[in-house]
This record gives C-alpha cells, structure tokens and sequence, in this order.
C-alpha cells in the first residue's frame, strides 16, 4: 500500500503558487490605490485581495475536512513530493526495550525506549523527465510517536545516540541521495511504559505546506500514520 503526500502534487503546488502570485499582484493594486490616493485602486486591490484569499481559505479547509485519517500496514509507502521526484518511506522494524548501548555505557528509558527504523528511498520511477540523475536533499522532516490518548512524543535527545554507540549504523534524513538510492535511520522515543496504540507520524518541516491545499500540514487535515504496534506483533 503506497499514499502520496500532497494527493495531486504538482497540481496544488501550483495553485498555491499562483495563488501567492495573484494575491501579491491584488496587494501592489492595493499599494498604488494608497500612494496615488485612488479610491478607485485601492478598492479593486483591497476586494480582489480578499476574495482571492478567502476562496483559497475555504477550499482548503473544505478538503481538509473532507480528508480521512490513515494507518498504513506494515509493508506501506509513505511517500512526499519533492516536486520533480517522489521520496518513500517505509517502516521496517520497531522494538522496545528498557535500557540501550553497549553494556558499561547503558542508558535507561524513564518508560521504555521504542526504537524505529525507517527507511527512506529515492524512487527512480517518480522522476520527471527534465529532472536528470543528480542527488537529492530531502526537505526537512519531523518524527513523532502518538499514542491512543493522541499524546504525541519527540525522539529521546539521550536514546537517539545510544545505537551508534553500539555500532549501529543510522543515516540522518537530510542525507542527499541519488535516484534510486535508499538508507535507514533509526528513531529512539522515551515513552511511558503504559503507552499503547502506537503510531508513528512522519511529516514535512516546512512551513509554507500548512497553506498547500490537501497537505496533511494544513488545517484540520487528517494525518497518515505507520502502524508501529503491527510490527511489534510481528517481532520485526
């Protein structure tokens, strides 16, 4: 099972693009009308303005809520526009346990430690045909673990160096990849020991995806999660 994020990609980024483009065109009106004294262009600026914003305001919240909450089964795709290419994400592997790192440098969870592998891979298939083979720097990403309450956690700042200290290897996800390319990185959360109904939320840092119309970053928008329990039950 794959899930795209934003649905219809190119087609929104340019409605949100032109959109901006628009928007600032009805405000210099707005500025002219202001600094010549014409009522006239300051009225059609100001009104143009508004109307462009709200319509674009109310088309996304309108499908935000009409979005749907997702968990993706243990073999499912994540994937996130980078415009002219597509990054997927998988989860292959969580765990848990009490203490981490090698045996005389150990560090203890205050609830238990969920370690989550994720894999990120650079789909050569979502390439355009203008792009070419050059590497690719993933846009910044946010990891959170949610609960069944909807209490979300970051990763452990203490947890998260405690593999490479076992001589795990873990890539970080701004590592540039080329086409085709794929790494892992591991994921350490400190959560409460009571915590069920795990799941991992995988989102895009970036602020400007909160005005992206079908964004899970905009308003209201439902979110797609990893089921992390799924894999524990079956012990990967």
């Amino acid at each position: 099972m794959s899930v795209f994020m934003p649905h219809l990609a190119p087609i929104v980024v340019l409605l949100f693009l032109g959109t901006v483009f628009v928007l600032g065109i009805s405000l210099l009106v707005l500025f002219y009308g202001a600094a010549r004294r014409s009522a006239f262009f300051a009225k059609l600026g100001a009104g143009a303005a508004a109307t462009i914003a709200a319509s674009y305001l109310l088309l996304l919240g309108g499908v935000s809520l009409a979005s749907s909450e997702q968990t993706l089964p243990p073999d499912g795709w994540k994937y996130f526009c980078e415009l002219d290419c597509h990054l997927g994400y998988s989860l292959p592997s969580a765990e848990t346990a009490a203490t981490l790192g090698p045996e005389l440098q150990q560090i203890s969870a205050h609830g238990k430690f969920v370690v989550l592998r994720v894999k990120t891979w650079f789909d050569e298939r979502t390439i355009s045909e203008r792009r070419g083979n050059g590497p690719l720097t993933p846009n910044r990403r946010k990891a959170l673990l949610v609960d069944d309450t909807g209490r979300s956690y970051e990763p452990s700042p203490e947890g998260q160096f405690a593999p490479a200290r076992s001589g795990t290897r873990s890539t970080a996800m701004a590592q540039p990849l080329q086409p085709g390319e794929s790494y892992t990185t591991d994921l350490v959360f400190d959560v409460p020991k009571q915590a069920r109904g795990l799941r991992l939320l995988l989102l895009e840092d970036d602020p400007e995806t909160r005005f992206v119309i079908g964004h899970e970053n905009s308003l209201l928008h439902k979110k797609i999660y990893f089921d992390v329990e799924a894999l524990e039950r079956m012990g990967k």
